[in-house]
């Protein structure tokens, strides 16, 4: 049965281990969500949410698999594709997976909302502060856990977890956009 303290948006493994680690420390009831539609290409966003998905079974915690959808995605960021990472696409895409993730809290009866995303090296948190902050603010009732989780060893709890659990490391955010340039060449040759 899923608990419904809180509703934790996640985007990979090992930006949200150690966030769910401090979590259950912290006697929190979690339900794991996954949903990623900027994640390119499809094996890629195979692999994190199987890797996180296996994680959250290992801790015993609920799992829910949201729709991948990366059209309805690029259609959210159209026009936004040249923008620099921590811009204005990452902006609306944040506000696009954590609105989604805020409406399966509320229809589902879910406390709080959280996420992952603000760990990221390649986030900016305040953004991601934001983009939750806007989500929940049509459903009275639901609060964001607004944390800063690169904050009081936060990364270093997402590192030796990460470690520890032998997570394969992304190179890049997730979005077609934000791959490297040289791994785009790379797979020209």
């Amino acid at each position: 049965m899923p608990s419904k303290d809180l509703l934790l948006h996640v985007c990979c493994a090992p930006c949200s281990a150690g966030i769910i680690e401090t979590l259950i420390d912290e006697g929190r009831g979690l339900t794991v969500y996954f949903y990623n539609p900027n994640i390119h290409p499809f094996e890629e966003y195979e692999r994190r949410k199987a890797e996180i998905k296996r994680f959250a079974l290992t801790k015993g915690l609920p799992f829910v698999d949201a729709d991948h959808d990366p059209d309805k995605w690029l259609k959210r960021v159209k026009g936004l594709e040249n923008e620099k990472e921590r811009g204005k696409r990452c902006q609306a895409c944040f506000d696009m997976r954590l609105e989604r993730a805020a409406l399966h809290a509320h229809e589902h009866g879910f406390k709080a909302l959280g996420t992952t995303n603000g760990i990221s090296r390649w986030k900016d948190p305040r953004q991601v502060r934001q983009a939750g902050i806007n989500a929940v603010a049509p459903y009275p009732g639901l609060l964001f856990l607004d944390r800063e989780w690169r904050k009081d060893k936060g990364i270093e709890h997402m590192l030796v977890a990460s470690k520890r659990e032998n997570f394969y490391r992304q190179k890049y955010c997730g979005c077609v956009f934000s791959i490297p340039r040289e791994q785009e060449k790379e797979k020209t040759l």
